[in-house]
């Protein structure tokens, strides 16, 4: 298709459009040309090759990333202080344990387990892979009895070899009936885990991108169009994917980085096409020629396009300043997956809509007759919102800032943790009910303390001298479980030291007396005790690395918020030129991300609506996630608010007045921004209903985000915010000649700089 300097013969003017009067266009000169619609001509014009090259990319990057794998990150990667340092001195010196394991049997009185436990041992030793058993541990009370052992092999793929041994205790169980058997351990546990993460990101994706159609189909009335936003960001997804697995072999990723990929893949690469082809579907409405309304798409939906994915992509690098390498996979992710989308929006879908012309609307849906007889204006329902709070802005902002501060208040008291694996399963999940017998018996039982210690000679008189005063005195403190194991690697100059932690029972090792175990190790016993025979002593296990973790994201949080901060103002004045919008913009997101944390706080850790949701209480917020979220939504909400603000301004440019160009961009873009929002929300609220304790909280958290950022931030606190400012939100800079349109020019198809 040839893109025309001037527009040819315009079609008649489709109803259903807030710019549907607009009077014929008058021919005019052609301005400059902007980067996105260089882009978006140029992909028009050179149609073949931007496809193909789109669709060969897809292709490579999938090929190649399957080929290469992905590479994860190892235990000492994940952790931080002193839990982290600890585990790289077993990884230097080679140690790498098998995968622990524990089995209890329970009896209604003292001892009845001796005889099940006898023959489950000889069991699990026929099995061939497990290691290491020890004799049975009975109880306090003497009515269960604690069997531990090891599967062979490499411990992060022992999940893959535990079947024997789960058969052995299935078996067991079916020949004493009166008795209850509980596993948990490492390769049980890790074998869960790929299970319902296989299964979770399956349901994602199934569920995520039909509900993303279903909105688009709502939002465009027609199959193609709506299927090539889903389309495009699918494929976006995938090449991202491919690529990462390449480039995770430079820095090594978390298993949830995939899903935190297609979450953000689907909900930017949707939004970002939506946006663009709205735009090109409402000025063929209004009576432009093909060519013509793809040229305008291009100049200022596509600029928002690629303002946006800038913006998210900067506000993603700052994860780059945690410190953790979990969020330097995250910011390698998304960044991935939003310039991929971005790019596919600013060229492939330019390239189809030139191919496809007004057979974009091809598989209209089915109306009511009377809806066809009489179409609704867009805008409607927005206009209607906007009339009193342009009406009384002031008292509007007020109230808009009142409602997000009332539900930020239960974020003052957000406590957060490193939810360990038992604590990510649901409530009635077999393993957990396991974890949670095993640890009322034995505290600390799965998930002991590990005291690691290097010295110039783990034998000799003065060290193991040293590590019986330690064991004396943890035993005699009274805050540490029994079963203190002692290993010693004398090859290696490395000895561990097995730990139960008192208290650390069915919360997952992270209430007060656990607490107060750990500090008592690291504060008095391991200094006293230990250190002066040692060159490093250092204590791990899952207490003591959820306790590092939240408090490096604690340090990290602050660099990293300064940094979004700042760019996004930074961005925001350099797209718009005017500091007042981008000081509000910077604002009201942070509002958003306040109200989000409170609703995390009510839900997730006081467990207010928790079953209305269809999610569960975990007594605290995934530490992680608080980091994220407040990242992610700096990014995404760019997405419509880049759109609305850009209209906004275009509207002012034009020639109208401040409250008229606030009244003419956000109900001109509605229909798009509910489009993108509604989408965005499916997508994360799909994830709320997964398995993972900490995926539940990433879904909901988001949705509720997004979902308040779309309506009483973005329908209510901007347009108040900016009439409000009124002509003082747009004098930064007055724009140099050509730089901006004119009306003239934006009838008559021009783009600009």
């Amino acid at each position: 298709m040839t893109i025309p300097t001037n527009p040819g013969p315009a079609p008649r003017a489709v109803t259903g459009s807030p710019t549907a009067s607009r009077p014929a266009p008058p021919p005019g000169p052609a301005p400059r040309l902007n980067t996105a619609a260089r882009l978006g001509l140029w992909s028009a014009r050179h149609r073949r090759t931007a496809v193909l090259g789109w669709l060969l990319l897809v292709v490579l990057a999938s090929v190649l990333g399957g080929m290469a794998g992905t590479a994860e990150m190892t235990t000492a990667e994940q952790g931080a202080g002193d839990s982290a340092r600890a585990e790289r001195i077993l990884a230097d010196a080679g140690i790498e344990e098998p995968a622990g394991e524990t089995v209890m049997v329970s009896g209604r009185a003292p001892g009845d387990w001796r005889a099940a436990a006898d023959g489950l041992g000889r069991a699990l030793d026929a099995t061939g892979v497990t290691t290491g058993r020890k004799p049975p541990v009975p109880s306090a009370d003497g009515r269960a009895a604690l069997i531990r052992f090891a599967v062979k092999g490499d411990p992060a793929t022992a999940g893959e070899r535990v079947g024997p041994v789960t058969d052995a205790v299935a078996a067991a169980r079916k020949a004493h009936p009166g008795l209850v058997f509980d596993e948990y351990g490492e390769a049980v546990a890790g074998k869960w885990l790929d299970d319902v993460l296989g299964d979770d990101f399956a349901t994602a994706e199934w569920t995520a991108v039909p509900l993303a159609l279903g909105i688009l189909l709502v939002v465009f009335g027609a199959v193609v169009a709506a299927l090539l936003p889903v389309g495009l960001a699918v494929t976006a997804f995938i090449a991202a994917n491919g690529l990462l697995a390449l480039a995770s072999h430079a820095l090594h990723v978390s298993p949830t980085t995939g899903s935190v990929m297609l979450l953000i893949g689907l909900a930017v690469g949707v939004d970002y096409c939506l946006f663009y082809l709205r735009r090109e579907r409402d000025e063929r409405a209004a009576g432009r020629d093909p060519g013509t309304a793809l040229r305008i798409a291009a100049a200022t939906s596509g600029r928002a396009v690629l303002v946006s994915g800038l913006t998210v992509m900067v506000a993603m690098a700052g994860m780059f300043l945690s410190g953790l390498m979990l969020f330097e996979g995250f910011a390698l992710a998304t960044i991935l997956v939003v310039f991929i989308a971005m790019a596919g929006s600013v060229t492939v879908l330019p390239a189809l809509l030139s191919w496809l012309g007004d057979r974009v609307a091809k598989g209209r849906l089915p109306l009511p007759r009377g809806r066809r007889a009489r179409p609704r204006p867009a805008g409607r329902i927005s206009g209607a919102v906007l009339r009193p709070v342009l009406g009384r802005p002031g008292l509007m902002a007020v109230a808009a800032t009142a409602v997000l501060l009332v539900l930020a208040l239960p974020a003052l008291g957000m406590r957060t943790e490193q939810l360990g694996l038992d604590r990510q399963m649901p409530s009635d999940a077999p393993l957990r009910t396991s974890y949670e017998r095993i640890t009322a018996a034995f505290p600390g039982g799965p998930a002991p303390a590990k005291v690691v210690v290097r010295a110039d000679d783990v034998t000799s008189p003065r060290f193991t001298a040293a590590v019986a005063e330690f064991g004396r005195r943890v035993a005699e403190s009274g805050r540490f479980g029994k079963d203190v194991t002692v290993t010693p690697h004398p090859r290696q100059h490395v000895t561990e030291i097995l730990v139960p932690l008192a208290g650390s029972g069915a919360g997952g090792g992270t209430d007060r007396a656990a607490r107060r175990a750990l500090d008592t190790l690291r504060d008095d016993l391991v200094p006293r005790t230990l250190e002066p025979v040692a060159r490093e002593a250092r204590v791990t296990g899952p207490l003591a690395s959820s306790a590092d973790f939240t408090d490096r994201l604690g340090d990290g949080i602050v660099p990293v918020f300064l940094f979004i901060t700042a760019v996004t103002f930074l961005l925001m004045l350099a797209s718009f030129r005017s500091w007042p919008v981008a000081a509000a913009t910077v604002l009201l997101n942070l509002l958003s991300v306040a109200a989000a944390y409170g609703v995390l706080t009510a839900v997730f850790q006081h467990g207010w609506g928790a079953s209305w949701l269809g999610v569960e209480s975990a007594g605290a917020v995934e530490a992680w996630l608080p980091l994220f979220v407040l990242v992610v939504l700096f990014g995404l909400s760019m997405d419509y608010h880049v759109f609305v603000v850009s209209r906004i301004r275009e509207a002012r440019l034009a020639g109208l007045g401040a409250q008229e160009a606030i009244r003419d961009g956000v109900r001109s873009t509605a229909g798009a921004v509910t489009g993108a929002a509604a989408i965005m929300v499916a997508v994360f609220a799909v994830f709320a209903t997964l398995s993972m304790q900490d995926m539940q909280q990433m879904g909901v958290g988001l949705a509720v985000a997004v979902l308040l950022d779309a309506t009483v931030v973005r329908m209510v606190l901007l347009p108040a915010v900016l009439a409000l400012l009124g002509e003082r939100g747009w004098r930064t800079r007055s724009p140099r000649r050509g730089d901006e349109p004119t009306r003239r020019q934006m009838d008559a198809g021009g783009a600009y700089l």
